[in-house]
């Protein structure tokens, strides 16, 4: 891989993961369409993509720091005992969303990632996860007065968003995407189920980046070959994404009707776009 092509590759993974519009998706399709030369099978391949997501969660703890700083001072029991109370809550709320991932991910990750190197079926489950953003949009509950805020959510209610995020764990369906609709359908505005969508995502990538260290290791004479480059990428990768989560967060708070809508436009147009060329690129 050139440093050129992994940068093109991370500010792919930096923008699309935030994005409601699978970044496993895009980064599957993308370099077929365009002939990168990629090889994922590659023993270096892994570490590069460890590197993005530690460049990804990196990003996201960063802007979300305040959050992640109140919700270690309520653990630790520093504060107003109504705040470490609400942090403490908000934090189990995020471990109850992050469980079933790490549930699931154990034991669907062997049955199907060999989909994650085909083109075709993540451009197919692109398509859905158009569908997906549109079907989530038409059941939001709406909720009277002054909204409903992320402090309002049951354990319940977090279950079922974290249940939503594992449709991401099919090549083409969106982890943000899959989480937002999950916030709507459980009576979240936009900006507060893409807030605790984004908050979910950051140990969940991070952890997804833990879980390969033993493969890191493994490889790592291979790794090495290419540390530089892979730092790079991880950087840039790093930078997109709290770029692309400021730009959605302003995004969301200021368009609360059909937000999800032109994500959805986006991914049925590129999906059948992607079907339709792919086999022509071959």
């Amino acid at each position: 891989m050139t440093p050129l092509i992994a940068v093109l590759f991370a500010i792919l993974q930096g923008a699309t993961e935030l994005f409601p519009v699978s970044s496993l998706g895009h980064v599957v399709i993308v370099p077929a369409l365009l002939h990168w030369p990629i090889d994922q099978a590659s023993p270096s391949f892994l570490p590069f993509v460890v590197m993005l997501h530690v460049g990804t969660a990196t990003a996201l703890l960063l802007y979300f720091w305040r959050e992640w700083w109140a919700m270690l001072a309520g653990l630790l029991g520093r504060g107003e005992p109504g705040e470490v109370d609400a942090q403490r809550g908000l934090l189990l709320r995020l471990v109850v969303a992050t469980l079933p991932a790490v549930v699931i991910g154990f034991a669907l990750k062997k049955p199907i990632q060999h989909l994650f190197a085909s083109p075709e079926i993540a451009a197919a489950f692109l398509i859905a996860n158009g569908a997906v953003l549109i079907i989530g949009e038409r059941l939001r509950r709406r909720r009277a007065g002054n909204g409903f805020g992320i402090g309002q959510l049951t354990l319940r209610d977090s279950l079922v968003i974290g249940l939503f995020q594992c449709l991401a764990f099919l090549p083409g369906l969106s982890r943000s995407g899959s989480a937002i609709v999950g916030g709507l359908t459980r009576g979240l505005d936009h900006e507060a189920a893409a807030r605790f969508a984004f908050l979910m995502a950051t140990p969940v990538i991070a952890g997804a980046a833990v879980i390969e260290v033993p493969h890191l290791l493994h490889h790592a004479a291979a790794a090495r070959g290419m540390f530089g480059t892979a730092v790079l990428a991880a950087i840039v990768a790093g930078v997109v994404a709290y770029l692309s989560t400021a730009f959605l967060m302003r995004y969301f708070r200021n368009h609360d009707r059909w937000a999800l809508g032109p994500f959805a436009a986006y991914c049925a147009l590129f999906g059948t776009l992607s079907l339709i060329l792919i086999p022509f690129g071959a």
